[in-house]
């Protein structure tokens, strides 16, 4: 590490947005291998970059068969 870098916080690890095949989204460490089942959703940053985006595009928190079914039952 350089002398005058500073360690890096939890709070400035660089996170991503990832999404499952049922529309559901969490974050994940960029560095990290993402675990199966979910994918990058295309968001990069900070934390809490990374979560307001999540707080303005998920909107319905049902799973996306629930969603379904009920569509269909209507």
């Amino acid at each position: 590490m350089h002398a005058n870098a500073k360690p890096s916080t939890p709070a400035e690890e660089e996170f991503i947005v990832v999404l499952n095949d049922e529309e559901q989204y969490s974050i994940w460490p960029a560095g990290r291998a993402i675990p199966d089942g979910w994918r990058a959703e295309g968001v990069r940053g900070a934390k809490a970059d990374c979560l307001k985006h999540i707080d303005e595009v998920w909107t319905d928190m049902r799973p996306l068969s629930l969603r379904r079914r009920m569509a269909e039952a209507s």
